[in-house]
């Protein structure tokens, strides 16, 4: 193994695109394993480092670096932390998902049996019901970068700008084997019929379902919406699994509380299931906040916690929060 000093210059100089820095370290791990007597690893490496000197070759690279920074302010490329079995979703919803993630884990003998593996998503419901998550979930399992994209750096003033920006994010995605996620889809995927509208936001539909339509089987679309009736007629037929999510039920939250308190090996003080009927109506956002706010309290009150008063005050808290006492 390299020295840790030039591992973290490899690192460096390759997420930098400094392609001086990335050759002169690349040249002095070589010197390093020529002394340990790793010769084959060396030659390896050398060989590598012919063919990146290559015009060509450095052309590639300089191209896709460059491709790399004009993105930059168009989407949020995030490494997945959620975990599928930490959301509480409808069981019909997770249902679908683990289908999709063992579909997605066996592409390949479906494209032996001329069967396209799916990668178009669409979630729908409110806000706060774990769209967001769901996605970054999906990424965790599929072990693929997920990539968000931004409608601050999207969105132009100019005529043609927005379809040319859109552009410029599907070329690069369509290198990546990755999730690229559109939250509040109806942003740019509103119906081209609306009289309220103008051209430009047709325009950016039509290179929209061009650009999705190009896209390559291995970078997956997940978009979500808070008003599916805003969507282009089109764009709902581009996405294969459809899916709302909406507020959790009775039976669903007190699932969820029940691997909250046994993942604590706590009690929380309270019948769960009348727990469970006080919070519903909340969506997945509040309810995770409160037993995150329950969990805060049990650690700091460590070696006294009192648990019914810990979690009396965080429904008060959540139930505040929505207006209900």
């Amino acid at each position: 193994m390299a020295r840790a000093d030039l591992l973290k210059k490899l690192v460096e100089s390759s997420l930098s695109g400094n392609s001086e820095l990335l050759k002169k370290t690349l040249q002095a791990i070589i010197a390093e394993e020529k002394n340990k007597q790793h010769s084959v690893l060396a030659k390896e490496l050398e060989n590598i480092l012919i063919v990146y000197n290559h015009p060509e070759i450095k052309r590639q690279f300089s191209n896709q670096l460059n491709n790399r920074r004009e993105v930059s302010s168009l989407v949020t490329e995030i490494t997945p932390q959620k975990v599928l079995d930490d959301l509480f979703l409808d069981e019909e919803v997770v249902i679908t998902i683990q289908k999709y993630i063992h579909e997605y884990h066996r592409r390949d003998l479906l494209r032996s049996y001329n069967i396209e593996p799916r990668n178009r998503l669409l979630f729908t419901g409110s806000p706060g019901n774990g769209k967001t998550s769901l996605a970054e979930a999906i990424a965790n399992a599929l072990m693929v970068p997920m990539y968000i994209v931004r409608y601050d750096g999207i969105i132009g003033s100019y005529l043609g700008e927005t379809a040319s920006k859109l552009k410029k994010v599907f070329d690069y995605i369509s290198t990546q084997n990755c999730i690229l996620f559109f939250d509040e889809f109806d942003a740019i995927a509103k119906e081209r019929g609306d009289i309220h509208e103008t051209g430009e936001i047709k325009r950016v539909v039509n290179s929209l379902l061009m650009q999705v339509d190009k896209l390559p089987d291995y970078v997956i679309v997940i978009a979500a919406t808070n008003h599916p009736e805003l969507l282009d007629k089109a764009v709902w037929r581009r996405f294969q699994i459809r899916m709302a999510l909406e507020r959790p039920d009775k039976i669903t939250i007190e699932n969820y509380l029940k691997r909250f308190t046994s993942s604590l090996e706590i009690n929380l003080g309270t019948d769960l299931k009348k727990l469970a009927q006080e919070v519903e109506g909340s969506n997945f956002s509040d309810i995770e906040e409160m037993t995150k706010e329950i969990k805060r309290e049990y650690v700091l009150s460590l070696p006294n916690a009192n648990m019914k008063s810990i979690t009396n005050h965080a429904l008060k808290s959540l139930l505040k929060k929505n207006n209900r006492t």
